[in-house]
Parts: structure tokens; C-alpha cells; sequence
């Protein structure tokens, strides 16, 4: 079992003993990452047959840590080798993965199904799927038309993409001087694009395959809009949105030795608390997170030293 946790969604991905997908989920997190996975856990329990066993449990995304806790993973690993390792599951020849999900984006570039570059856009919402969220809102646009609907534009309008801040100060501005909504939107993809080549991408080599992953490629103004800023055709494979959580699942499959530390179903129901204290040990002065389950303490960590994360159960 593979589980992508990221800062507004949650992915689930269940493999077989052939790397096969069974079963897969995609949900928001609606600011309760705890209660998402143990949604996921109830949802895959209900859709597997049950004498299916999980002989291991892999997390990645940006809640990885948590998510690992919670579950009691077997391997915790980052968002990169995860999208790599899913990718060339699918497309073994892809060379370059755009990947833009709720609060970042990232480039990975890929030699022969290793990752030899990349680099990841954690300071800037531009472009992500929390700004395009925040547009569709204001522009009283659900978030799922928003794509069909910059595919209508015939002549996009030229929005500023460098900052959330002045895009959309921008597009208020084209709004009153009488821009269609479609036109506006096919610009704001196009921006968003620009942006993303002109920053995450900085001084990358854009190698063909090109593939496009997460929350941003389900959007087909964001897939246009690349396709047209790069000049070249992507791609966008069959569960592009959960590839991290699968890319997990079978590395924690090609590593696992032993018996799985899965904490079992009964984890779904279970009351599971997450506090942070400061520890006042030295000058770095550490948040220590600290997860509780049914109120007793399961883990520690995110201190430097390893003084409260070395004595985890």
C-alpha cells in the first residue's frame, strides 16, 4: 500500500504482486490530514475482497512523516524518487516529469529511469493547485469547468504570472476592462505555465518524453497551456493524479524484508492526536510534533538531535 499525503490532498495506492494497481483514491484533505487517511484506509477496505493481507505500507508527499506514523509504515521516502519510480512505471522512457499539486511544484529529470536533476517550487503559490482553487472561487467558476473553459479562448489575454499577488491583481484589472472570462483563464494558464518554466525550470534541460503529473494536470487549460509554451506534446498518463503513491508502493514492495509494521484496519477508528511542544535542550530550540493514538504516545519527531525521536516505541 502506497499513500502520497500532501498539503490538500490525500492518495491512495494499492499494488499486487505484479505491480498492478487494485485500487486507487484521490481526496482533499479539507485541513484534516488524520481524518483522510483514515477515510482512504476505510474506503480500501470496503473495495478490496477481504482476505487480502497489506504486507507492507510505503508514505510519501509532504505529510509523509505523519502519514508513516499513523499507518506504521515500512518506508517513509520523499515526493521525488516516489514520482520518479511511478513514472517510469508507467512510461519507462520519460525523460522529464512536470508534477504540480496543491502547495508546490517540481521538476524531476530522468536518465534511464534514474533521477539525475531536479528541483521543487516551495515558496511561491503561483501556479499551484491552491492558486488555480483560489481563482476558480473568485471567478465563481467550479474548479472542474475551469479547463474546459480556457479551451474555448481563441485569443488568451497576457496575464502577470510572477506573483499570486499581482496575477491577480492583474486579472481583476483585465476584468474591467472588459476581457472575457474564457480568454482571462486561457491567459492565467498560460502565465502559470511561464512561470513554472521560468523558475522551477531555470537552467533544466526540457528532455522528451515529457510527462505531466498531479492535481494541476487533471486541469486541460494547464495541459494546453504547456504543450503551447513548450512547443511540444505532453503527456498525461492513466492515473496521473495517484503515480506518487504507487511509485511508493512498489518501492516499499522491491525493499520490504520481513514482516510489515502496519498498525492494521482498526486504525480507521481509532482516536489519533498530533501536539508539537518546543524543547528547550539547546539554542536550536526544536518543534518537537509528538502522535498520540488511543492517547498513547507513538512517535516523535522533527527534533535535530535525535533526543526524543531516538526513544520512538
Amino acid at each position: 500500500l502506497g499513500i502520497d499525503l500532501g498539503s490538500i490532498t490525500c492518495k491512495f495506492g494499492l499494488i499486487n504482486e505484479k505491480n498492478e494497481i487494485i485500487f486507487s483514491s484521490y481526496s482533499r484533505t479539507e485541513g484534516n490530514p488524520i481524518l483522510a487517511i483514515q477515510k482512504g484506509l476505510k474506503a480500501l477496505k470496503k473495495e478490496v475482497p477481504g482476505d487480502i493481507e497489506i504486507c507492507g505500507v510505503g508514505t510519501t508527499g509532504s505529510g509523509r512523516y505523519l502519514a508513516g506514523v499513523i499507518t506504521g509504515a515500512d518506508l517513509i521516502k520523499n515526493e521525488i524518487t516516489a514520482h520518479a519510480k511511478g513514472t517510469i512505471s508507467f512510461i519507462p522512457d520519460a525523460r522529464t516529469v512536470i508534477e504540480i499539486g496543491g502547495q508546490d511544484s517540481k521538476i524531476i529529470v530522468l536518465e534511464n529511469g534514474v533521477v539525475i536533476d531536479f528541483a521543487m517550487n516551495l515558496i511561491c503559490a503561483a501556479g499551484t493547485g491552491s492558486f488555480l482553487d483560489a481563482q476558480a472561487f473568485r471567478l465563481g467558476i467550479p474548479i472542474e469547468k475551469f479547463g474546459k473553459i480556457a479551451l474555448k479562448s481563441k485569443t488568451p489575454t497576457i496575464i502577470g504570472s510572477r506573483c499570486t499577488v499581482f496575477c491577480e491583481s492583474d486579472m481583476i484589472h483585465k476584468q474591467q476592462i472588459g476581457h472575457s472570462t474564457e480568454d482571462i483563464i486561457a491567459g492565467l494558464c498560460q502565465g502559470l505555465a511561464r512561470n513554472f518554466l521560468a523558475n522551477v525550470a531555470k537552467g533544466k534541460k526540457i528532455l522528451l518524453p515529457i510527462v505531466f503529473l498531479g492535481g494541476v494536470s487533471e486541469n486541460l487549460g494547464m495541459r494546453r497551456a504547456f504543450e503551447e509554451v513548450l512547443g511540444q506534446k505532453i503527456i498525461v498518463p492513466q492515473y496521473n493524479t495517484v503515480l506518487g503513491a504507487f511509485g511508493v508502493a512498489i518501492l516499499t514492495k522491491e525493499n520490504m524484508v520481513g514482516k510489515s509494521k502496519f498498525r492494521g484496519w482498526d486504525i480507521s477508528d481509532q482516536d489519533i492526536k498530533c501536539t508539537s511542544f518546543q524543547c528547550r535542550g539547546c539554542p536550536n530550540l526544536c518543534e518537537v510534533i509528538e502522535a498520540r493514538i488511543e492517547n498513547k504516545i507513538v512517535a516523535r519527531w522533527n527534533d535535530r538531535c535525535g533526543k526524543f525521536s531516538n526513544l520512538n516505541p
